[in-house]
């Protein structure tokens, strides 16, 4: 008889005293990356470990009375723990980076909270609340965050159903499921109000309606982490249906996601700050325009509460503290909601924001640039409105924003557009696997996770690294073909069809990995433009190739679901079966088996659409190389000896052609390039050339590549001025905020009125010659604006036949004398440090001591 249950519960496990412990390290998530929590807990059953998927929390789930006596008398065991626990606890209290260096103070004052927005996280396979980089990404930021010291709370969403779990029918298409998960069985805690009842964030919803959700909390090393739940019975059906998946559904319950993210997530952060007595942030940290909505709640905060700001000036008080970061160089994966949307969730009377009209709510997320769409709300643009620093993922990708956004900054050149760029980095705890810390460890001594281990990576024997490869590709052959077996039972084989799977894949051959989302713009399927040339080269006698591939495709995305069914067919081919495997549900436990086993890792997105793309990155951590398409991060860090660059055939408008071009580039890369170099072997066996690109790649990359390096990065570059600027325009009850809102009101009704009537130069001789001085003066109209308000600049630099400025330096002119009418003079002098044909013109700008950038307000006037 099936039956089903009409309630639940769940029985916790209680430890005995000395045993306890391992509940506080099984709920902290650093064992995810901590090999001795995770050998303390699969020592209590290694089988069940894998069974479980090494997932502590279910393991002390599992444990019964006679299991706790049994481990309670192992005075070994007991004492394991004790040490575990005593080690957490130096990890959570040693002064890290952040407190040794002095990062967390400047000046007086102590940045001692960021917030860190995300609508995905990724931190452990047990946790599954991630799709894809972004999530990853965000998980290995608070990783590395609490390695060193840097105090982030992270703000998220709890997905019942996660993304979802990926297999192939016989016909090669992509099938979904949706397990659901218990938070109860996860390694989470209910933030509870001090009589122990849930905390519950309510938003106000349509038509009388409302959105409430409880708040989980997990702690990633020093870090923690707030997830907000809809499923939560208070919630009529279809709102606790809000956070079932990540990115599903559509319309409403997309935008009800990301106002929960970001409203709500603000309201978690109060009650948080409020219960726990943790610091208020002083600065949000946006993960992508999912999370944009907080600077709305922030906004009504200012405005509703003790400072009494109007919106103007509560809106420049929230910019100043809020860093906005694009995880994306392609439109397509921006959100953009119907403005009606919009206004029916934000102009109802029952959910209105207090203190934010809805029109000017709209403003914030309006298209209103050449090229935008009136009727769209977009993301992305309200989180570049709200927040007053910006950046890409890496140096290419800010580029690509600059022009991609530069609408929101007209009259500026793509240069000044002010969006800059941290390269993204990945967390060497997480994804270097054990075996190369080991080895580390014997040849270059205990403090293997210090960046100098990069200097002294050539210290380490030759065989004994090649040798450490070997077990890795044995490694992830065993792994792969456990899934492949599973995946094949899944598409309808039987288990007495399937032994030609346990000899899939060569421990000794050279291994090519490649694993993303089944976007189109990634490309799956370029290696299939010549299948015959393919084959050639995995079926070589003498030097033969293998492939493991693996990636999703959003459950909507056909094009993204065909592209994998034509590669999962190809896998099929009796011709090359068992030497090109795709694996279906590519998640972090599965890619910790993949990077290590690769000898090369494969990226070959179409330029430049990769914004970084981590995964090569985590690869090369693991002593592979990368071949890739000069896009993302490897654009930026290539070197010639670190791997191979892919050639591009950018500006081929016909993209069948394009594809043609470069998947040619790849076969002949890896015919006479890649596959020479690494069956090239000594009298030993041993490919010296391959391992000393190898060894370079190590000293020369690792440090880079590191999240240790970019959460430092964003710590120097945009966490403490962002602080800085949020203190200041907050001191005085404001008086920033209010200084900087009547500023930029005064000059938007000015700047009609502000132009360039004439500029003289003197000092120009006939034939000038460098090093000699001129002498400017621009004579400039501004109506109502005082000089002291404006930036007056001369631009000069290399003069085309047509007039146009290129290697252009500005030089600040000074106010010198007013005529009255609003006419100014501003002179300066200019040392002619360049030969060749110059040119220069001269412009105004809006300054003020609160703004960061130039470009600012989007407003300069020329001649």
């Amino acid at each position: 008889m099936r039956v089903k249950a009409i309630r639940r519960l769940h029985v916790r496990t209680v430890l005995p005293a000395s045993l306890a412990p391992l509940h506080d390290l099984a709920l902290n998530l650093r064992w995810s990356w901590h090999p001795p929590t995770r050998d303390l807990f699969a020592s209590i059953d290694p089988d069940l470990w894998a069974s479980t998927g090494q997932d502590p929390v279910a393991i002390l789930s599992s444990l019964r009375s006679d299991d706790m006596d049994r481990l309670a008398a192992d005075e070994q065991f007991v004492r394991r723990v004790r040490e575990a626990s005593e080690d957490l606890e130096r990890y959570l209290t040693k002064p890290r980076w952040y407190h040794e260096q002095g990062a967390g103070e400047r000046d007086g004052r102590t940045l001692d909270a960021i917030a860190y927005f995300s609508p995905e996280f990724g931190i452990t396979a047990v946790l599954p609340q991630y799709s894809g980089g972004l999530g990853i990404l965000a998980g290995d930021h608070l990783k590395a965050a609490s390695d060193q010291g840097i105090p982030i709370v992270g703000v998220g969403l709890f997905y019942k159903s996660g993304y979802f779990a990926q297999r192939f029918n016989a016909d090669g298409w992509q099938q979904e499921s949706y397990p659901v998960l218990d938070p109860d069985d996860l390694p989470l805690s209910l933030l509870r109000e001090e009589d122990g009842s849930p905390v519950v964030i309510r938003l106000g919803m349509p038509r009388g309606a409302h959105l409430d959700a409880h708040v989980w909390r997990a702690q990633v090393g020093r870090v923690p982490l707030l997830l907000l739940d809809s499923d939560v019975e208070s919630n009529d059906p279809t709102r606790r249906e809000v956070t079932n998946r990540l990115y599903g559904g559509g319309g409403d319950q997309r935008l009800e996601q990301e106002m929960l993210l970001g409203i709500g997530g603000v309201r978690a952060l109060r009650a948080y700050s409020r219960i726990t007595g943790a610091p208020v942030p002083s600065v949000y940290h946006t993960n992508e325009g999912h999370a944009g909505f907080q600077g709305v709640e922030r906004i009504s905060e200012l405005v509703t509460g003790e400072a009494g700001l109007s919106f103007d000036e509560a809106l420049r008080a929230v910019r100043a503290g809020t860093v906005f970061t694009t995880h994306t160089p392609v439109p397509a994966g921006i959100d953009r909601f119907d403005v009606g949307a919009i206004a029916t969730h934000f102009g109802d009377p029952g959910c209105t924001i207090p203190g934010v009209p809805l029109e000017r709510l709209l403003k914030l997320g309006a298209e209103d640039y050449e090229g935008g769409d009136a009727s769209r709300f977009n993301m992305a643009v309200m989180g570049m409105r709200l927040g007053q620093r910006v950046n890409g993922v890496s140096e290419l990708h800010g580029a690509v924003s600059r022009d991609m956004f530069k609408g929101l900054w007209p009259g500026f050149d793509v240069d000044e557009v002010p969006i800059g760029s941290v390269t993204n980095g990945v967390h060497a705890g997480t994804w270097v696997d054990r075996r190369l810390y080991d080895l580390a460890k014997d040849h270059l001594g205990p403090e293997v996770a210090s960046r100098s281990v990069f200097t002294r990576i050539h210290e380490v024997p030759i065989d004994a690294f090649w040798s450490a490869k070997r077990q890795l590709r044995e490694q992830l052959i065993a792994d792969t073909r456990s899934r492949l077996k599973k995946s094949m039972v899944a598409r309808g084989q039987t288990e007495a069809e399937l032994g030609w799977v346990d000899s899939v894949l060569d421990p000794d051959t050279l291994t090519i990995g490649f694993a993303r989302r089944g976007a189109t713009y990634k490309r799956l399927t370029l290696m299939l433009r010549d299948p015959e040339r393919l084959k050639k080269l995995l079926n070589d006698p003498e030097r033969p190739v293998q492939l493991v591939i693996a990636g999703k495709s959003h459950p909507a995305d056909d094009t993204g679901k065909a592209l994998i069914q034509e590669m999962v067919r190809f896998t099929d081919d009796p011709e090359v079966r068992g030497k090109i495997i795709y694996l279906p549900n590519y998640d972090i436990a599965m890619a910790q088996q993949l990077y290590p086993g690769c000898d090369v890792w494969l990226n070959n997105p179409l330029r430049p659409f990769e914004a970084c793309g981590t995964s090569g990155m985590k690869a090369a951590l693991n002593g592979a190389l990368n071949l890739s398409i000069l896009d993302g991060w490897w654009d930026e860090w290539y070197d010639g000896q670190n791997g191979w660059a892919i050639p591009t055939a950018d500006g081929v408008e016909d993209a069948d052609r394009r594809d043609d071009l470069e998947a040619a580039a790849l076969y002949e890369l890896l015919e006479k390039t890649v596959v020479p170099t690494y069956y090239d072997r000594d009298e030993h066996g041993i490919p010296r050339r391959w391992l000393d690109m190898v060894s370079h790649t190590l000293s020369t990359l690792g440090p880079k590549v590191l999240a240790d390096r970019m959460v430092r990065d964003y710590t120097e570059q945009y966490y403490w001025p962002a602080a800085h600027a949020a203190w200041a325009v907050a001191a005085d009850g404001h008086a920033g905020a209010r200084s900087l809102a009547q500023y930029v009101t005064q000059v938007h009704h000015n700047w009609p009125h502000v132009r360039v009537d004439h500029v003289d130069v003197e000092g120009v001789a006939d034939a000038p010659q460098i090093g000699d001085e001129i002498e400017v003066h621009a004579f400039v109209a501004l109506g109502e604006l005082d000089p002291a308000s404006v930036k007056v600049q001369m631009a000069y630099g290399r003069a085309s036949a047509s007039d146009t400025l290129t290697d252009v330096e500005l030089v600040e002119l000074a106010p010198q004398q007013s005529y009255g009418e609003g006419r100014h003079r501003f002179g300066g002098r200019v040392r002619l440090e360049r030969t060749g044909a110059l040119g220069w013109t001269v412009r105004v700008l809006p300054a003020h001591p609160h703004m960061s950038a130039d470009a600012e307000l989007g407003l300069v006037t020329l001649p």
